[in-house]
């Protein structure tokens, strides 16, 4: 079997022990033990203390999530956003609410006293944190790690690519950030993003209204998820335009969202005010343009220009919305006109980056938004995603640390890195070792004088504030893969529709060629099979096409005249068609 994984992976432990695995003909055994590391894994952050640990009179957002759980048990559905607001009142759309719901009656058949409505608040018993622990595990048990699982043998999953595969999985579901929040801050954010993936996983695989459906689902679960709609909107606008029968396409998904979103707000519906209360407690305008010191323009903006002081609530929105929508839109028309399903998960990064960049009330946890697509493409993009990872996380630590997670951030975030081999650089470039070693080593100091150093007095958030600015990555990770989105949509793209001879025989092979089987090593080819109208894309360099050509000599080929003319106009200008 071939190794299929970039050269950046080759000694990482990960690959090591799926090559260990596959020479001893266990390979049915790595999805148990992927799935086995990742629950121990969470279990023993889950060990840790949480949001609000010990800290009244409101506790934190552990609080927050089990008083759900005894609101929408207890009360009817027109008091779920209007009952004692000022005791965490529910912020979140109604699939929120009906999943606490859910696990508030499954709590309250163990034991009612968790839930039982106003006493029970500020419980943290022993069981209740247990059950609490376990809700969390099992939603991501059944939402996000099979949709982690189906994504990666959707792309990796043919010509026997287990090492990709298994590679990206195992990469994945260890992703720190994810980890830290859920299973130690305390949310449910798997669910949201795991509904978020079942989306994209239809549109990859052309289930576009069932994707459509998942998607809505992963908005009526968390507001959040609008940091990707204009992404989504712009791919399935453009797919309209591909499709055979695209305006059968787009009456259907219009009916399909209309009725999604029918359905989440049935019980709201009867009354306007009612519609017009979720409204208002899902998009809380009136907190602000941000939370915290979160790592965003905004906040680094604020530290030389009191943005909060100088304008408006309504100007802040303004600015906001305008700063938000000149970042996202060239993207979306860019998707928009060539729909394919590498585009779209490049847009994704771009537009969940640009909303956590620049868009109105952003809190540090957002930034897990923008992570779930860049964690996607970790084998594409393998230096961009881990220097973001490690970004992000640098960014959270005034979080984590605040709430006692300190240690396991170190933890998890050190084992990922090692994991995914970054200790290793002896397949980077000079300039990527630099970089690495020296972002790594100014973190590395900064938490050292972070711990050793107490801030001035007049200063009292200098650490957070400078914590925070950990934003110029994201930024630059953006760029770059805007940049890679636009300029690799212009090569590689081949019509396919007239397969009579062998004309665009280069292509087919090029496309198909092993990773790292050029000369030098820096070869990259991706297959990305367009099944809607029969296009192939793959990144054509020299190397691609001297690869294709030295296959078909291989094969004793004889070239004709216009595969010949074919190649020379690849060589020539490093496009096809």
């Amino acid at each position: 079997m071939k190794d299929a994984a970039p050269h950046l992976f080759e000694n990482s432990p990960i690959r090591k022990m799926l090559q260990h695995v596959v020479q001893n003909h266990a390979l049915w055994t790595v999805p148990i033990v992927i799935t086995l590391f990742a629950l121990f894994t969470r279990w023993s952050v889950a060990l840790n203390p949480y949001s609000g640990y010990n800290t009244p009179p409101l506790f934190g957002d552990y609080e927050a999530q089990r008083h759900w759980m005894e609101i929408t048990l207890h009360l009817p559905f027109s008091q779920w956003y209007t009952y004692d607001l000022q005791w965490w009142g529910l912020d979140y759309p109604p699939l929120t609410a009906y999943h606490s719901w859910l696990c508030g009656l499954i709590g309250s058949k163990i034991n009612p006293n968790w839930f039982a409505l106003d006493k029970s608040r500020g419980i943290e018993s022993a069981e209740s944190k247990l059950f609490l622990r376990s809700t969390v595990v099992v939603s991501e048990f059944l939402l996000y790690i099979p949709a982690v699982m189906a994504f990666c043998q959707i792309l990796y999953g043919v010509n026997n690519a287990y090492l990709k595969k298994y590679t990206a999985a195992c990469l994945i579901l260890m992703q720190p950030a994810l980890i830290m929040i859920d299973h130690g801050h305390f949310q449910f954010n798997n669910v949201m993003l795991g509904l978020t993936l079942w989306a994209i996983n239809c549109f990859l695989t052309q289930h576009y209204v069932v994707g459509s459906v998942f998607f809505c689902a992963a908005l009526g679960f968390k507001q959040m998820a609008l940091y990707y709609a204009p992404a989504v909107f712009a791919f399935l606008l453009g797919r309209c335009f591909v499709e055979k029968r695209g305006i059968l396409l787009f009456i259907k998904l219009g009916i399909t969202v209309i009725t999604t979103f029918a359905i989440l707000f049935a019980p709201w519906l009867r009354s306007l005010e009612d519609i017009q209360q979720v409204v208002f407690r899902v998009f809380p305008v009136a907190r602000g343009l941000f939370e915290d010191k979160v790592a965003n323009v905004w906040c680094a903006i604020n530290v030389i220009v009191k943005l909060k002081q100088i304008l408006s609530l309504e100007s802040t929105v303004r600015l906001s919305l305008f700063a938000t929508l000149i970042a996202i839109v060239p993207t979306a028309i860019h998707l928009g006109l060539k729909p394919s399903r590498r585009r779209f998960l490049y847009a994704l990064i771009n537009s969940s980056l640009a909303f956590f960049l620049f868009s109105f009330q952003v809190h540090e946890k957002s930034i897990l938004l923008p992570l779930l697509p860049a964690t996607l493409l970790v084998l594409e993009e393998p230096i961009a995603t881990t220097l973001f990872m490690n970004t992000a996380m640098f960014s959270m630590f005034p979080l984590l640390k605040r709430e006692g997670l300190a240690f396991p951030y170190f933890v998890v975030t050190i084992m990922w890195n090692w994991i995914i081999g970054e200790h290793d650089t002896a397949n980077r470039d000079l300039l990527e070792k630099v970089c690495a070693k020296g972002i790594y080593g100014a973190f590395f100091i900064w938490h050292l004088v972070e711990t050793l150093v107490e801030p001035p007095s007049h200063l009292p958030d200098l650490r957070v504030v400078v914590t925070g600015l950990g934003l110029v990555t994201p930024v630059g990770v953006g760029v770059k893969s805007a940049w890679k989105n636009i300029i690799e949509s212009q090569c590689g793209v081949v019509s396919l529709a007239n397969k009579e001879g062998f004309e665009k025989l280069p292509v087919r092979i090029a496309a198909q060629v092993p990773l790292g089987s050029a000369e030098d090593g820096k070869f990259t080819s991706t297959e990305w099979l367009d099944k809607g109208d029969d296009r192939v894309m793959a990144k054509f360099t020299q190397y691609a096409i001297a690869a294709a050509h030295q296959a078909l000599q291989d094969a004793e080929w004889k070239p004709t005249d216009a595969y010949e003319k074919e190649r020379t106009v690849m060589q020539s200008r490093y496009i096809t068609y």
